[in-house]
């Protein structure tokens, strides 16, 4: 296994990132992960500018994109998998301990890992934990990531594979690592960014090609809804048939399936798409 590690391909047993990185000591960092098939990393130029809005949330420097691209196609061309996670990595670098950051720069870490696609259907689980819709942190894909470790154990702990969280003012947000969305009445609906969800690059997407409309939810909207499914990198469009106690089916809904549909066929048509 090869991974990119400031500037140049390095093997695993290699690559060392020092134990002063500020991603490490404090998780000042922001990251992507992206579907990697047969060499090409999907929606890349979209997974870019989200790293970079991140990074500048944070107050850390562009990434060079640029080198994020020649690092991203230098992983793929040294670790051929059919299909898997690539995950782009960028922290504040080596740092004193403690919250103030260094000035020895930025760490950029590439890698790439196999996985196995996801099965069509899913279970989730609702957490007593909230999303802050105002925080520091909102909106930003950063490696503070200690609380979904956490919610996505009690969702395993419960035979689930994502657990999904209301915000502060009780409105449906988003999952550990997903976006969610509902059908109601028919119409396909998923909360706004302004719930505190993060801007998911396949949640967008399908805003785009299926028509739903962003709605502020309230949490018990999934005790109702006539279906329900998530969204991610790695998940695409995948059902929900399970939420807490409730069961809504054995396999996706009509509305589901109409939408997996699309994305698939649509992400096949470009696999760049901007």
């Amino acid at each position: 296994m090869k991974i990119w590690l400031d500037g140049e391909l390095r093997d695993a047993d290699s690559a060392r990132v020092s134990v002063f990185d500020h991603g490490l000591t404090v998780g000042d960092g922001v990251f992507e992960t992206l579907k990697a098939e047969d060499g090409r990393a999907f929606a890349l130029t979209r997974h870019l500018h989200r790293l970079t809005a991140s990074a500048r949330g944070l107050g850390l420097p562009d990434p060079d994109e640029d080198e994020v691209r020649r690092a991203c196609d230098a992983v793929l061309a040294a670790n051929p998998v059919p299909l898997g996670r690539l995950r782009i990595t960028y922290t504040g670098g080596h740092s004193p301990l403690g919250s103030d950051r260094g000035e020895a720069g930025p760490t950029l870490v590439v890698a790439l890992g196999e996985t196995a696609r996801r099965p069509d259907t899913t279970a989730t689980i609702t957490v007593p934990w909230t999303r802050n819709e105002r925080g520091a942190l909102t909106g930003l894909k950063t490696t503070s990531y200690a609380e979904n470790v956490v919610a996505l154990a009690r969702a395993r702990q419960q035979g689930a594979s994502e657990a999904l969280f209301a915000n502060t003012v009780g409105q449906l947000c988003e999952g550990t690592g997903s976006n969610v969305f509902v059908v109601l009445d028919g119409e396909l609906h998923t909360p706004p960014v302004e719930s505190g969800c993060l801007a998911g690059i396949t949640r967008a997407l399908t805003v785009e090609w299926t028509g739903a409309k962003e709605t502020d939810l309230p949490l018990d909207v999934l005790e109702r809804a006539e279906e329900i499914f998530l969204t991610s990198t790695l998940r695409d469009v995948q059902a929900v048939t399970r939420n807490d106690g409730r069961q809504l089916g054995d396999g996706p809904g009509p509305v589901t399936a109409k939408a997996m549909r699309i994305f698939a066929e649509r992400a096949a048509a470009d696999f760049d798409p901007r």
